[in-house]
């Protein structure tokens, strides 16, 4: 039999239905390879060891039943991303602030995993609140891409702020994970990591018990090792929700049919401002690849005009430090977190415990946001920000006037070391160039691994389609993960 941890979530649900293997034995497995290793790869920040053999337990005896209604996600093992309030065990958002706050409530995410039979192996590291293109801003220092450069032992970033969950999925530590996407937090690890990930419609997964960065940004979304485990984690995860507002009051489509229905007869879109000075020729001759086998597929090739692309990064680089700015200020030490008493006054205490609980990054947006939305400035900045998120989301309803789903490079790179752009601020914030626009106009995105660059390292490309029109990225999604044929693996050095 195939190690257990290797198989894909689809593969192991099917195993576990037909009572190939138990759901203890795979989550024991996958304990075991978490503790050989996690000291290298540092994916998880909180392991859950007996809560997961017990949940492991409760779904053996379920999946036992001869009518017991067996869960869609039955005795699998998943990682949670550090972002999502899991009832009794530490969530952190992996910033110091937070101390050793221990929710008394489930998020709405997690909850949906745990109601369909899923195992929680622990929670997974990310960069502090979410801040991040490389997962270098974590209180518990930042996990190791599994990927290396050919001849090199240099540690690579797996992407951020989702790093610690891509890291998890790519070295097999989990089946699959959850994550969250605010300017590209899902996609973005997920081409560093030669994994699946997709944000979904704004609005498609509930926000409740998700630690806040940009309300109107944040998204949750799964990494995995396959399109189809993508599409079965998704259809799980989104749900309407009472708890946020924000929820779309709508039925959750059955996505996992959409996966491999062909390309034939869509239009695929190709921005003319996606090709930018200096992107790598490996990124460029993949992006020519995915239109070749696209077209091969019977698709039609269309070439479209996004014009205001250009300003999406720093209209992003305004709106999101904005609201975090709102987002963090309820973290003052009063009512939950780590406290720093400083003198003993008031005003002392909240800038001890802000100076001392935030790291460098997070106080760094939250001086822009501050900033953006002072008096004097609101109108020169955040104002103007929103109206280019207007235009921008007026360029996508155009183009989806003429074809049905988009495809771009996921990341202006691969993979880089950890050190290389953490200098330079602007440098990082590069590297979401192709994924804000998503995030921006609140649509659905996937980002698929689809070949290597020159170093041994994945390269993705990414779909985006109309809003509410998942089953695009998952149609096109899995016609381009067959034609890639996708089946490197890092080499083991953990």
């Amino acid at each position: 039999m195939t190690n257990l941890t290797q198989l894909t979530l689809a593969d192991a649900l099917d195993g576990l239905r037909k009572r190939q293997f138990s759901s203890r034995e795979i989550t024991q497995a996958h304990l075991d390879e978490i503790e050989k290793a996690n000291p290298n790869l540092n994916a998880y920040v909180a392991v859950t060891a007996e809560k997961a053999l017990a949940m492991a337990d409760a779904a053996d005896a379920q999946l036992g039943k001869t009518k017991g209604k067996v869960g869609k996600l039955e005795g699998a093992p998943l990682g949670v991303k550090d972002l999502f309030c899991t009832e009794g065990v530490r969530t952190t958002a992996c910033s110091n602030i937070l101390g050793e706050f221990t929710p008394p409530y489930e998020s709405t995410v997690t909850q949906n995993l745990w109601d369909q039979g899923a195992v929680m192996l622990g929670k997974l590291n990310m960069d502090e609140f979410a801040m991040g293109s490389a997962n270098e801003t974590s209180r518990f220092g930042p996990p190791t891409n599994p990927w290396r450069r050919e001849g090199a032992n240099t540690k690579l970033t797996s992407g951020g702020s989702s790093g610690g969950s891509a890291t998890a999925v790519a070295a097999d530590l989990c089946l699959a994970a959850t994550a969250s996407d605010t300017g590209g937090s899902i996609r973005q690890p997920a081409a560093f990591t030669g994994t699946v990930g997709i944000k979904p419609t704004y609005g498609r997964a509930s926000r409740y018990g998700m630690v806040a960065f940009a309300s109107s940004l944040d998204q949750a979304g799964p990494l995995a090792k396959s399109v189809m485990d993508a599409a079965i984690m998704l259809e799980v995860m989104c749900s309407a929700d009472e708890k946020d507002s924000t929820s779309l009051q709508m039925p959750v489509p059955n996505w996992t049919k959409s996966v491999g229905k062909g390309v034939k007869g869509m239009k695929i879109g190709v921005p003319k401002e996606y090709r930018m000075d200096g992107m790598p020729d490996s990124i460029e001759k993949l992006w020519q690849k995915g239109i070749d086998w696209l077209k091969a597929q019977g698709a039609e090739i269309v070439d479209v005009s996004l014009p205001h692309t250009k300003y999406a990064l720093p209209a992003y680089y305004i709106v999101a430090p904005a609201e975090a700015s709102s987002n963090l200020a309820r973290y003052d030490g009063m009512r939950y977190g780590a406290r720093q008493t400083g003198s003993g006054s008031l005003t002392d205490t909240y800038e001890q415990t802000r100076g001392q609980g935030f790291g460098a990054e997070v106080q760094r947006r939250l001086l822009i946001g501050t900033y953006v939305l002072s008096a004097g400035y609101y109108d020169a900045y955040y104002l103007r920000a929103q109206k280019v998120r207007t235009k921008i989301l007026q360029d996508f309803e155009s183009a989806f006037g003429a074809v049905d789903a988009l495809l771009t490079p996921a990341t202006p790179s691969a993979a880089f070391a950890y050190g290389e752009k953490s200098d330079d601020p602007v440098a990082m914030y590069l590297n979401d160039v192709f994924t804000v626009t998503a995030n921006l106009a609140g649509l659905p995105g996937m980002s698929v691994p689809a070949g290597l660059d020159e170093n041994g390292l994945p390269l993705g490309l990414q779909v985006i389609s109309k809003a509410l029109d998942e089953d695009a990225c998952f149609k096109v999604g899995a016609a381009l993960e067959e034609a890639a044929g996708f089946t490197a693996r890092p080499e083991r050095w953990w």
